[in-house]
């Protein structure tokens, strides 16, 4: 075959001239460039990678997982029945209307000789004291040895709307002490108050200074009501007439209760729901949140009577303080306190702050009395891991060489 005739075959196949030159000169096929870009370059020697990359991709692979973990729980949170709480064994001993009498089945096998009396604030549940095994101050103390009573609360009814602080001090308290003195056998009794149950409490021993009481417990009890600032303010009767809403509502609603509570921290609850959704993997985490938030939520309505009662007497007229308060028609005089007292006080507490709790030690007569300033806050003094390593062997410690 002739150049001109191999040169002419090359150009009619397609093929490069380089090409058709090299096979009319019987020389080998070269590598087209095509060929030649998909050839997988030589590799670098493999060089160990640095601990700072290795705790980066551990990192990345941790962020992920939880991502997916996130996104699961979730969708389980959207049809999730609320939690379980207040598991400990109880029995009803007593009903009527909005109060509720229990005790709880002992589990030790020697028991203290005086029980324990806990009295709620009537806006809520009992349970924040009994949220779950292992977290619970009620299992704790009857492990220890204790019998435990507790003064719980139901929503009031229609009925009910105009008890007052009389009502709470001179009727639903000490007719659950003659029950408690019925049931356990004993006539002394420890009275255990948390917040307004820790007033109420207060309130019922400075009347009854020849009463049955052993020894009185109170935890972020409110007493000095001028340092509560933001309430006053919003019970200020420059914009608030408390007679005219609570004609109108008669049982003020336990959303309006929980309101007030939330504006003296108006970003908790977006904070809250920040902090379960960055800890949405952690089942231990979340579990502890929901019960927290059940436990908010189910804020309890309050009768008109005791409401303005507590916006007139105590935030606006700072009665209790000021030995003005009267219950029955007597004058409330916290220096006829004198049975043995232990109050606790959270270092942290937005709702009723320790300027506020801090002059019952002052203002009792009691010469075996001891304040004790704990960190944390108004919850978590009574709830909580804080709780569990701080406060309840406080009040064991505390408890068990009065309770014999």
């Amino acid at each position: 075959m002739s150049a001109t005739t191999a040169k002419n075959a090359a150009r009619a196949s397609g093929k490069p001239k380089t090409a058709a030159k090299a096979h009319a000169a019987g020389k080998s096929k070269p590598i087209l460039k095509t060929e030649a870009a998909v050839k997988p370059p030589a590799t670098a020697p493999s060089v160990g990678k640095s601990a700072d990359d290795v705790a980066l991709t551990e990192r990345l692979r941790l962020e992920v997982e939880r991502a997916v973990q996130r996104s699961f729980k979730a969708v389980e949170l959207l049809g999730a029945p609320p939690p379980a709480v207040g598991r400990t064994p109880k029995t009803v001993l007593h009903r009527r209307g909005t109060l509720e009498l229990v005790h709880y089945t002992a589990t030790a096998s020697e028991v203290y000789r005086v029980p324990l009396l806990f009295v709620m604030a009537p806006t809520n549940k009992g349970y924040i004291l009994d949220l779950a095994p292992g977290q619970s101050l009620i299992e704790f103390l009857l492990g220890r040895g204790y019998d435990v009573y507790l003064m719980d609360w139901n929503a009031p009814g229609d009925d009910e709307r105009d008890l007052k602080i009389d009502n709470y001090v001179l009727d639903f308290v000490p007719d659950c002490i003659r029950r408690v003195q019925h049931d356990s056998g004993e006539r002394d009794v420890t009275l255990v108050g948390y917040c307004a149950g820790g007033m109420l409490s207060a309130i019922y021993t400075a009347l009854h200074d020849n009463g049955p009481l052993k020894n009185l417990v109170c935890f972020t009890t409110p007493v000095d009501f001028s340092q509560m600032n933001l309430f006053r303010t919003m019970a200020d009767a420059r914009h608030f007439d408390v007679d005219r809403f609570v004609e109108q509502v008669g049982v003020v609603p336990g959303d309006f209760v929980a309101a007030g509570f939330d504006a003296l921290r108006p970003a908790s609850r977006a904070a809250g729901q920040l902090r379960l959704w960055d800890n949405l993997w952690n089942d231990q985490f979340v579990k502890g949140f929901r019960m927290m938030e059940r436990w908010g939520n189910e804020t309890l309505p309050l009768p008109g009577g005791y409401f303005r009662q507590t916006v007139k007497e105590l935030l606006r007229g700072n009665a209790l303080h000021n030995g003005t308060l009267k219950i029955g028609g007597r004058i409330v005089d916290l220096a006829r306190i004198t049975v043995p007292l232990l109050h606790v006080v959270a270092q942290y507490d937005h709702i009723v702050p320790s300027a506020c709790s801090s002059p019952l030690i002052e203002r009792v007569g009691s010469r075996d009395k001891e304040e004790v300033v704990l960190p944390g806050g108004h919850v978590s003094i009574a709830a909580g891991a804080n709780a569990v390593k701080r406060m309840w062997p406080k009040l064991d410690s505390w408890l068990e060489g009065r309770s014999t």
